[in-house]
């Protein structure tokens, strides 16, 4: 497609393409809405066939059993992985469609697709999900919701007026331990939470310029791969994985995990917008790559009757400073600095505690004790947990869906809007880790001041570059 898509011409082409594709019998059960006959299959899309949206393919093919139409990955090696996976689930790969461009396959297909899935790289997440909710369309995408908070807000806007499902496939925030942990702490069962600590162990960022350009690989449609982002040639370092790392592609770890790790943070301390973010330590980076290591501080004004609260974040710490020996942590000699102080503290006066090590959770400092979470706010529990026995429990107030994928497609087929992980809830969540990104784009010791009603950085507004990227000649929605 040699120009941007424009709403009008892009509803009027797809309706189009939907009426010539119904009189053809291209597809299985052509419809408009599933929601318009509860209960029937729903005919869903895969866009990005990678590990995710091979998770994604299991639910909607094996599970429950939709009608997968069609799948969009830019390598046409992921082509050939799921037709063969379809195989082998006693599925006939030959009615399904396969584009390398979802531009294209929403032109062609139009009104006849009910679901779309999104597991791409980050700089993809945002376009086609808009693109799929101006069609009133149902979407379900990746974590993070997109690559920079001016889509994220779009998305949120968009979400609201598209009255159709949108879900953010972070797991975490439909399965019971997040859940609990708001319970708790909206109950008051360990007093005001002052501080918050979050870890992972994930480094991917980079240093160095970029490699070497190269042809790209055999069935790689490369241009397709850019798609938004600002063009360059094949290297390697990318793809499959690799982007992460990269300004123009990824959000480096705090992208990669921020939304399972500290969505129980941002739930249960109900934040809006911190008042100003600052990476107060990192190392490796370029001016084109995220660290490879990093301590983010952000700071929570009062809200309602809770307390101001620091949120701290760390990432990219050497795997061996959680080893079980912690007398030997060397992040206590400052060797390792990224790596959670209070962790290796609780560890040493814990030490048969169930605490992620070395993955990735969360410990919340509250005024009368301390909670633990693991990843996707599983573990759970007060510390030390023979505490978990001798208090009041907290009543359940919050519902307690199937999970993600379940809780989405019954919203589809039954016609509901909301969902238990929301565009809604998910944009601001995403918009909260990007402005880790911000921070780090400002570099270590470098407060920003943030005004998120007006999504602007006041102190350092050479930093408001990074609120919204350029979209790419004939990339738009």
């Amino acid at each position: 497609m040699n120009s941007a898509l424009n709403r009008r011409s892009f509803l009027k082409r797809s309706a189009l393409a939907a009426g010539a594709l119904s009189a053809g019998g291209l597809l299985p059960v052509p419809h408009v809405l599933g929601a318009a006959r509860p209960g029937a299959k729903l005919n869903c899309v895969q866009i990005g066939c990678g590990g995710r949206g091979m998770s994604h393919l299991d639910w909607v093919v094996t599970q429950s059993k939709d009608n997968l139409v069609a799948i969009v990955d830019a390598d046409e090696k992921n082509h050939a992985k799921v037709k063969a996976w379809l195989q082998k689930k006693e599925q006939d790969p030959s009615k399904l469609l396969v584009f390398t461009d979802y531009r294209k396959m929403f032109d062609q297909l139009g009104k006849q697709i009910d679901a779309v899935f999104i597991a791409t790289p980050n700089h993809h997440h945002a376009l086609p999900a808009m693109l799929a909710m101006q069609l009133g369309k149902a979407v379900f995408c990746e974590k993070p919701l997109s690559h920079d908070i001016a889509e994220a807000r779009k998305l949120r806007a968009m979400a609201r007026e598209s009255k159709a499902p949108a879900q953010m496939g972070n797991q975490g925030h439909c399965e019971d331990g997040y859940r609990r942990l708001c319970e708790f702490v909206w109950a008051g069962v360990v007093g005001n939470i002052k501080e918050t600590h979050s870890w992972t162990d994930r480094a991917n960022g980079g240093v160095g310029p970029r490699p070497p350009y190269l042809p790209p690989p055999a069935g790689l449609h490369w241009d397709n791969w850019i798609g938004p982002a600002p063009y360059r040639d094949y290297h390697t370092d990318l793809h499959p994985h690799e982007w992460h790392g990269w300004y123009d592609f990824g959000n480096g770890s705090i992208g990669n995990m921020g939304c399972h790790v500290l969505d129980g943070v941002f739930w249960a301390l109900k934040i809006e917008h911190p008042t100003s973010v600052e990476a107060e330590e990192m190392r490796g980076g370029s001016d084109e790559r995220y660290p490879t290591g990093s301590r983010v501080r952000w700071d929570i004004p009062a809200r309602g009757d809770m307390p101001p609260a620091k949120v701290y974040w760390y990432e990219g710490f050497n795997k061996n400073a959680t080893d079980n020996a912690v007398g030997k942590l060397k992040a206590a000699k400052g060797a390792d600095r990224n790596f959670p102080p209070l962790l290796a503290e609780l560890q040493k006066q814990y030490p048969d505690e169930e605490m992620d090590r070395p993955d990735s959770g969360t410990i919340y400092v509250g005024e009368k004790g301390i909670l633990y979470t693991g990843t996707y706010g599983g573990k759970f529990h007060i510390l030390p947990m023979e505490k978990m026995q001798q208090i009041t429990q907290p009543p359940r107030t919050l519902p307690r869906p199937k999970n993600t994928m379940t809780d989405f497609l019954t919203a589809c087929r039954e016609g509901k809007t909301e969902t238990a992980a929301p565009f809604d809830y998910g944009a601001r969540l995403t918009e909260f880790t990007l402005l880790g990104n911000l921070a780090q784009h400002a570099g270590a010791g470098k407060k920003l001041e943030w005004d998120g009603p007006n999504m602007k950085v006041t102190n350092l507004p050479e930093l408001n570059q990074w609120l919204q990227r350029p979209y790419r000649k004939g990339w738009s929605a």
